[in-house]
């Protein structure tokens, strides 16, 4: 490749990483190991470097939430398949776990391949992680819309399991219809039209109108 080592390129990336509003982390690949974090991640984690680096997949355990891993790991692989004529990059949210505290805090990472092999194959991969300001007036809108997302990974294969039909009286019920008002929309009998919306609150496991509508917004029927 360039000639460049690993190590080169680590230490170039020292000389500058505290002037940077994020925080740095290098990866190895395929092992997943982390091979070098600035210290404001560190102190953020409430880790060493050394410790991190022993821990190594238990790492992701502990300071990130699992649910965020069906989101961004398809993206990643996808990255190092790309050819290195290709400067990709994958920006993901991550919920992570800091020192001292309970809840996790949301942060946008984006992540693109760092050192190649003389071979042209993926062997590190850099991410930057910036955190997201609880403050900003976007924020909370964020968090729902993220929360959402999460939801409906959780949910996604109940929602496979409707028939177009119940899904059609799980938007008009949610949308405010009555039975009645969804039988003569729909063409079919009242009787009919409550035996799927009966249905439909048992598949989906919903106990009042605020679940139906929440189903129904996270899969955009309404």
């Amino acid at each position: 490749m360039s000639g460049v080592t690993l190590a080169e390129k680590i230490k170039a990336l020292q000389a500058i990483e505290d002037e940077l509003p994020a925080v740095l982390i290098i990866h190895s690949f395929p092992e997943g190991g982390v091979e070098y974090m600035s210290p404001r991640g560190c102190k953020e984690l409430g880790y060493t470097l050394e410790e991190i680096q022993e821990m190594g997949q238990e790492y992701y355990n502990r300071c990130f939430n699992p649910q965020d891993v069906e989101d961004y790991v398809p993206k990643i692989l996808a990255l190092v398949q790309s050819s290195p004529e290709e400067d990709n990059i994958v920006s993901f949210f991550q919920q992570v776990r800091l020192a001292g505290k309970d809840d996790w805090e949301w942060h946008l990472s984006t992540t693109r391949i760092f050192f190649r092999d003389a071979t042209g194959t993926p062997t590190h991969l850099i991410t930057c992680a910036i955190p997201i300001d609880p403050l900003h007036h976007v924020t909370s809108k964020l968090k729902r819309l993220l929360k959402e997302n999460i939801f409906l990974r959780q949910h996604q294969h109940i929602f496979a399991e409707l028939t177009k039909r119940e899904k059609e009286i799980l938007r008009l019920t949610a949308l405010g219809y009555s039975a009645g008002e969804m039988a003569k929309k729909l063409h079919i009998s009242e009787k009919t039209a409550v035996t799927h919306r009966r249905n439909v609150k048992s598949k989906i496991n919903a106990e009042s109108l605020y679940d139906l509508t929440r189903f129904a917004q996270a899969f955009d029927l309404i």
